[in-house]
């Protein structure tokens, strides 16, 4: 079990902190922003033309990237497939505590609407079960499954986007190695996209060595560059 603990970041939106290891879930910047820049900016836009999407996040955490890709489904009425995986699920009296559904409503891309509904489309994100995969909307069905990284058995060739968005490599560079993006490029259908914050060099290489081709983007508030991977 790892202590966590609720801080705000600098757009207002709250996230978690490991203390033991000063690690965030989020950008200390603004976790709504480097969430929606990262995985909406820069995931979701490049397949939401698609018919349906299938997509599959290395790190659920906080259920917030979760949360703003159904906001896009349903915004945009997208058959969206999402699977999540986390080796530790937050508590409710953790979850509860985070402001999404008010700092989300002073976003701009979320403005009209309402936090309530917001709040409730979080908490059945948050509260549903796992390991199997559950209705939360028409067009979004979400599976979290409890697992380690490494050990997921991947299937093969289902996702067209990867929100990679594991613990920086300063406290788990086992998480950015090449065995476990080999398995990720293994389960991605050809033309899937792969987005994440890092833009580490050793990463950098890694994908393409394993046949992406990679792309250097603009990063969130507080981070010069991001990277994403096509197959």
């Amino acid at each position: 079990m790892i202590t966590r603990k609720i801080i705000l970041t600098a757009d207002g939106s709250s996230t978690l902190l490991i203390p033991e290891w000063e690690e965030a879930y989020h950008s200390r910047h603004g976790a709504v922003q480097e969430a929606f820049h990262v995985f909406i900016k820069n995931g979701w836009k490049w397949v939401k033309n698609q018919k349906e999407i299938s997509i599959l996040e290395i790190g659920f955490g906080s259920g917030l990237n979760a949360l703003i890709t159904l906001l896009e489904a349903k915004k945009h009425k997208k058959s969206t497939s999402y699977t999540g995986l986390e080796k530790y699920p937050l508590l409710p009296k953790e979850f509860h505590s985070l402001n999404y559904a008010d700092s989300l409503r002073n976003f701009s891309a979320y403005q009209n609407i309402k936090s309530t509904e917001v709040k409730k489309h979080y908490l059945d994100l948050m509260k549903c079960d796992w390991e199997s995969f559950q209705t939360i909307l028409p067009d979004f069905q979400l599976k979290k499954i409890k697992t380690d990284f490494l050990s997921f058995d991947y299937p093969a060739d289902v996702y067209n986007l990867v929100y990679f968005d594991a613990f920086g490599f300063r406290v788990q560079p086992e998480l950015w190695s090449h065995e476990l993006f080999e398995k990720i490029y293994y389960a991605m259908k050809t033309d899937g996209v792969l987005s994440t914050y890092s833009c580490k060099g050793s990463v950098r290489r890694s994908l393409k060595e394993i046949g992406f081709k990679v792309e250097k983007h603009p990063g969130p508030p507080g981070k010069r560059e991001m990277l994403i991977a096509i197959k």
